[in-house]
């Protein structure tokens, strides 16, 4: 018997024969053909379908039409199905053509990265006239180009991407337009009048009215004049606006965030564990506004009952409501140096989400039984009120636990008894991690100190301190118990995975590693306790950085994935995020399937796949856009030191040259391959180095040199050294740190 769908229609044999239709049926009260179903259809038929055909095959009713013909274009947008130019519709691979995005290039080439994974597609400048970077298109493979690439023609354009775009006013003889920041964008763009008039070498903002064409430039309108280039903070406006941040609530969300209230309501705390009389404190770094965590230890038995109370964000945030919508978007707060880009409003980041001292706040607990060997033993969660005791800082407590200091003991003194239960606490759980075998790079992380003119007066190193050390244990067990109580209730999340080398990278890894007379243990499958064991062997090592940072390398990014398949690093079988809710929207997600659980329920928000990729590249857009912003800072820092020598170590090989990292002031700079001197460099990817063809002179990953600066070109943030011979060398560098900047 047909199955009637609630407009009416009676689904026919030919709609239930769709291998999804379940699962069709499920997800949409009138299931369309799946696109599975779709493909199925147009490669049966073997030709190129027009609309009308296909509507018949699939038996798609007159009412259906509008709606089916939406998910054909949805369905072309990603490449899955081409529309020619006789309107037909037909699958990509019958025509041999290759689905993906343009990826542009400064030079004004380009290549397309394939949807299906394989190798990029190489694209001439001629080709990339009419398309943009970020562009989706259809490519047909023309050849290979002098170097063995395939090389492609563009034969449809699925999607345009750039509507709006950020850049630089210039006159080109009486010609006005604009160059865009981002430099994959490789054309300027036409000024269209009736825009807002900028002059020329501010920073607009550019709506593109006429996209490229093989015969003609983009065409665009200026609707947003920044400012001047050297203006204070213009740095993070451009980045924000050529990264396509979000960094303006829509009035849906700044409304719903008026209605919150400033406190916590009465009402609020039914169905909670008050543990407001427990001696909670946050602890974090001097310039911190926005706390998610606090922390309580105490002895049981032979062993620690610890208690890590996470800002209850969720029960202010609910599932699509306007300001759940803003934070999927942003996906997580982004930190600039002197500017913050929240994930929330701030009357919740910092207002009535945040764990602030002497307030009562909403929170979910991780109540955990910990093992004098630092073993999680019970654990369980729930929905609670809190009172935070106090706000510390890593500073305070290192000077009160580690540094004896009396001054911080005393002002300490109430809290002092919980504080060195928790760092004995702290200890076994350093041990426990040691014999896990979990990954411990050491790095050096900067702070940039600013001038009255909002530029660069200094860059500092970061210390990280046993403080840091002990809150990052507190914030680990709890993320994997939520993993762990996620996965015993089998309820779907997204886990913070992070996979161990690819062979390819083990290969070279293991090939550089026998250079110095090394070898990572683990054979084809080496864990994180064999990289644990190599770096502790070579700690030592006057070359030690350089096998770690070639030991790091060799490793995968981390991303969010439903698919639980281990944290590499910290040598977990499962790990996610949990103690962030207020600035990364996975640590939300989990707060609200942890909750469902208690509740008894089941909590969806969609498919948990495509928000894992959409948080992942969140992640990386922030990443992006924070490298952008530190890298104009630290050029603008340098420019008026053109001409002064520096020593420092190389930090990058790659086949163009050298980037080297000058010593204290902790920026690096490129030596490229002409500067090297008089002879051919070969680049060796296994070896990490550049080798003279015929004086053999080798520069490799941690080479001390003696540079000069030669250029700190601000428009490409670029920042360029020479090599120093040996005579110029043996000068002394100048100092540089400390200095008082110019506005």
């Amino acid at each position: 018997m047909s199955k009637k769908t609630n407009k009416g229609h009676r689904l026919s044999a030919v709609r239930r024969a769709d291998p999804w239709f379940e699962r069709e049926t499920q997800k949409y009260g009138t299931p369309l053909p799946s696109r599975e179903y779709v493909e199925q259809i147009l490669a049966r038929e073997g030709v190129p379908m027009r609309f009308d055909e296909l509507c018949k095959a699939l038996d798609i009713a007159a009412g259906e039409r509008e709606f089916f013909l939406r998910r054909l274009h949805a369905m072309l947008r990603e490449g899955q199905v081409l529309l020619n130019r006789r309107d037909a519709w037909l699958l990509p691979d019958k025509a041999n053509l290759i689905a993906g995005s343009v990826e542009g290039h400064k030079d004004g080439f380009g290549f397309l990265r394939r949807d299906d994974g394989g190798d990029d597609i190489y694209l001439e400048p001629k080709e990339m006239r009419g398309v943009l970077h970020g562009d989706r298109v259809m490519v047909r493979i023309a050849g290979v180009d002098r170097r063995g690439r395939p090389e492609g023609k563009i034969v449809e354009v699925l999607e345009r991407v750039n509507s709006r775009i950020v850049g630089r006013v210039l006159d080109e003889h009486g010609v006005r337009v604009v160059a865009p920041e981002n430099k994959r964008l490789a054309q300027d763009i036409l000024v269209a009048p009736g825009g807002k008039r900028a002059n020329a070498g501010q920073v607009v903002t550019v709506e593109l009215i006429s996209q490229p064409s093989k015969t003609a430039r983009p065409v665009g309108r200026i609707v947003e004049v920044l400012g001047n280039y050297a203006d204070p903070g213009m740095e993070i406006e451009i980045a924000l606006r050529k990264h396509e941040l979000p960094f303006e609530f829509s009035a849906a969300a700044r409304a719903q965030a008026r209605k919150i209230p400033d406190e916590v309501k009465r009402k609020d705390r039914a169905g909670r564990v008050d543990i407001t009389e427990l001696p909670l404190v946050t602890i974090d770094g001097d310039t911190a506004r926005d706390f998610d965590d606090a922390v309580y230890c105490e002895r049981r038995g032979k062993g620690w009952r610890l208690l890590v109370a996470i800002a209850d964000v969720s029960h202010y945030v609910t599932a699509g409501s306007p300001l759940d919508v803003d934070a999927r978007e942003r996906g997580n707060s982004v930190y600039f140096p002197r500017r913050v880009i929240p994930m929330l409003p701030e009357k919740l980041s910092n207002g009535l989400c945040s764990l602030n001292p002497g307030v009562e706040r909403l929170c979910m607990v991780a109540d955990m039984s910990i093992s004098p060997r630092g073993e999680i033993g019970e654990y369980r969660f729930y929905p609670a009120v809190m009172f935070s005791h106090a706000r510390l800082t890593y500073d305070r407590v290192a000077a009160a636990l580690y540094d004896g200091d009396r001054e911080a003991r005393k002002a300490l003194k109430p809290l002092l008894p919980h504080l060195q239960e928790l760092d004995r606490l702290f200890r076994a759980l350093l041990t426990a991690r040691a014999r896990r075998g979990a990954i411990d790079f050491e790095t050096t992380e900067t702070r940039m100190e600013f001038d009255e003119q909002g530029k660069i007066a200094r860059i500092v190193p970061e210390v990280r301190n046993d403080a840091h050390r002990l809150i990052e244990e507190c914030m680990l067990a709890a993320n994997v118990c939520a993993s762990d109580f996620l996965q015993t209730h089998k309820h779907p999340a997204l886990y913070r995975i992070h996979e161990g080398p690819t062979p390819e990278k083990l290969e070279k890894l293991r090939g550089f590693l026998g250079e110095f007379g090394l070898a990572l243990g683990g054979g084809e499958a080496p864990t994180a306790k064999d990289y644990a064991a190599l770096l502790d062997k070579t700690k030592t090592r006057p070359d030690a950085q350089l096998l770690q940072t070639v030991m790091l390398r060799s490793l995968r990014q981390a991303v969010y994935s439903p698919d639980n398949v281990g944290h590499f690093g910290l040598a977990y079988d499962a790990y996610t995020h949990f103690t962030s809710p207020i600035r990364r929207y996975p640590d939300l997600l989990v707060h609200r399937a942890i909750k469902a659980v208690l509740e008894g329920k089941h909590y969806n928000p969609g498919d948990w796949a495509q928000i894992g990729m959409t948080c992942s590249a969140t992640e990386r857009r922030a990443d992006d856009a924070t490298r952008d912003v530190v890298a104009w800072l630290k050029c603008y820092y340098m420019r008026d030191r053109v001409g002064e020598a520096f020593s420092g170590s190389v930090s990058v090989v790659v086949p163009f040259g050298l980037f080297v990292a000058l010593d204290d002031i902790f920026i690096e700079g490129l030596v490229h391959i002409s500067d090297l001197g008089s002879d051919y460099f070969h680049y060796d990817e296994a070896r990490n180095e550049l080798t003279g063809e015929r004086t053999g002179v080798r520069y490799r990953l941690s080479d001390r040199v003696r540079v000069q600066l030669i250029r700190a070109d601000l428009e490409t943030s670029r920042i360029d050294f020479r090599l120093l011979d040996e005579d110029e060398a043996k000068k002394p560098a100048r100092k540089t740190g400390g200095r008082k900047r110019r506005g």
